[in-house]
């Protein structure tokens, strides 16, 4: 029987991973849920709940930023919604934009202002506040 994953190829996604890290910042669970709290008031259900988390991340982000993605400079224009639901990033380099889901957006360091947002609703679409 011969082993699948040897430990350089587990070592290079685990740097993968890390290059791949939000940095989110470490708020507590009570921040967190205080958080959670004001975006979703008055929201019944998810697709309410996911508007409301929108909006604060619109008020509260200070855009535009630099990121970089896959190793190559960008910036962060605004956010907005998919269809499905999903808050992404609206990214440009140039003339050309992408779409980012916004948990999966690598973010600067220092990060920008109103980003305790995104790791609010990061906790909220894990559903364990």
């Amino acid at each position: 029987m011969t082993r699948r994953n040897s430990r350089s190829s587990v070592l290079h996604l685990r740097k993968l991973k890390g290059e791949l890290g939000t940095n989110l910042p470490s708020l507590s669970r009570a921040k967190l849920t205080q958080l959670i709290e004001e975006a979703v008031v008055d929201a019944y259900t998810e697709e309410e709940q996911a508007a409301g988390f929108l909006t604060m991340i619109e008020e509260h982000l200070a855009l535009p930023f630099p990121v970089k993605i896959l190793g190559v400079d960008a910036d962060v224009e605004k956010v907005d919604m998919t269809l499905d639901g999903q808050i992404v990033a609206i990214c440009r380099r140039g003339k050309t934009r992408q779409k980012i889901p916004i948990l999966d957006l690598p973010l600067p360091t220092p990060t920008p202002a109103g980003v305790e947002w995104i790791a609010a609703y990061r906790h909220w679409r894990r559903g364990d506040w």
